[in-house]
């Protein structure tokens, strides 16, 4: 396959606490090989849009650039969930959009920079593009980034854990300003399609009823639930949602629909639970929804050690010889996947899971 003497690096999707932490382990470990490593600004826009830049869309990252980053939330490269190089929109001069294929451009300047392989961090959006520049002849390795948890193949992704800690502590403080005025609680979780935040964090923080968008919901369960709580003087309730959570034979509650370029934007679930919960109990009932609270913030020392694991392993594994795969997590070692396993594939909540189960045990409410 040849030497490796110079990588790039990109942050893609959504931000998660742990972008950092990678970048890091992953400049340096290509540093101590002898290699150079560079990052691509704002996902791929960094090589489609350089003029933005002013030190230029592709930037040498050095040991002084990524010292101190690990702890910080975000991502020092920025990152983008929009302008997907596969099927990039452009407005045409009639003004019609037409998606164009940009990798061309990716490889291009590759070439030009001599830049021999990509480290790719994002989730099943940047999985998907990483495979089709593999298969176009570019060595790519992947490292799994999602706070939602849904990339199939690994154990966790970074950013979960972080996630769910935050949203767990946000429930304990709910819990009491809940108990104390008697009120019925909605908190809307992020986690898309999948309700692995809702699930870890509804459990964690001791929630009484958890909806995912595993297990379509009847509201007379909930609320049957509620007042099984009342009988024996329990006189609130905290009901945790998951953002794409809905009612048996109905839609998902949609903020924005889907666009040429733009994925379909969810939310608006909890106010919904809300507002029906307050009608047929006649409680006092009130939503939070958390939202980007828990996608910031810097990561858990768990994030943060997997994060440094799998930037490291990600420079391993170009070292070994490996492409077109993504980095897992399969306790106790870090190990390689096919994108091709991966990309386009979502892990949901299995409903025999353990920690469902778990839910299930304890009385848990989960709306079936």
């Amino acid at each position: 396959m040849g030497s490796i003497k110079r990588i790039a690096i990109n942050t893609g999707g959504g931000d998660a606490p742990g972008l950092n932490a990678v970048i890091r382990a992953a400049v340096l470990a290509a540093a101590n090989r002898g290699w150079e490593a560079y990052g691509i600004r704002d996902g791929f826009n960094g090589i489609f849009f350089p003029e933005r830049y002013p030190e230029g869309g592709v930037f040498r990252l050095t040991r002084d650039r990524v010292r101190g980053i690990a702890h910080l939330g975000g991502t020092v490269l920025g990152t983008t969930n929009q302008g997907n190089p596969l099927q990039y929109p452009l407005k045409m001069p009639d003004g019609t959009v037409k998606q164009v294929d940009r990798t061309g451009e990716i490889l291009e300047t590759f070439a030009k920079k001599q830049i021999d392989a990509l480290i790719s961090i994002g989730g099943d959006g940047s999985l998907t593009i990483a495979h089709a520049l593999a298969k176009q002849g570019l060595k790519v390795v992947c490292v799994p980034k999602t706070i939602d948890n849904d990339l199939d193949k690994t154990f966790t992704t970074f950013g979960f854990d972080t996630a769910v800690s935050f949203a767990t502590e946000c429930l304990d403080r709910l819990h009491t300003t809940a108990e104390s005025h008697q009120r019925i609680m909605v908190v809307e979780m992020m986690g898309r399609y999948a309700g692995w935040i809702a699930l870890h964090s509804g459990i964690s923080g001791g929630a009484h009823a958890i909806l995912l968008p595993e297990l379509p919901f009847d509201l007379d369960k909930v609320v049957e639930k509620i007042r099984q709580r009342e009988r024996v003087g329990r006189v609130y309730s905290l009901i945790v949602v998951a953002e794409g959570a809905r009612v048996i034979d109905g839609q998902r509650a949609v903020l924005a629909p889907a666009e040429v370029g733009k994925a379909e934007r969810l939310g608006g679930i909890g106010e919904q639970v809300a507002r029906a919960l307050s009608e047929r109990t006649g409680k006092d009932t009130r939503t939070v929804v958390l939202g980007h609270l828990v996608r910031g913030g810097s990561p858990t020392s768990f994030d943060r050690l997997a994060a440094l694991r799998f930037g490291a392993a990600a420079v391993r594994a170009l070292d070994e010889g490996h492409s077109n795969v993504m980095v897992s997590l399969a306790f106790p070692n870090v190990q390689y996947v096919p994108l091709e396993e991966v990309a386009g594939r979502m892990k949901a909540v299995p409903l025999d899971c353990d920690t469902l189960i778990t839910g299930r045990d304890m009385g848990i409410c989960f709306g079936d």
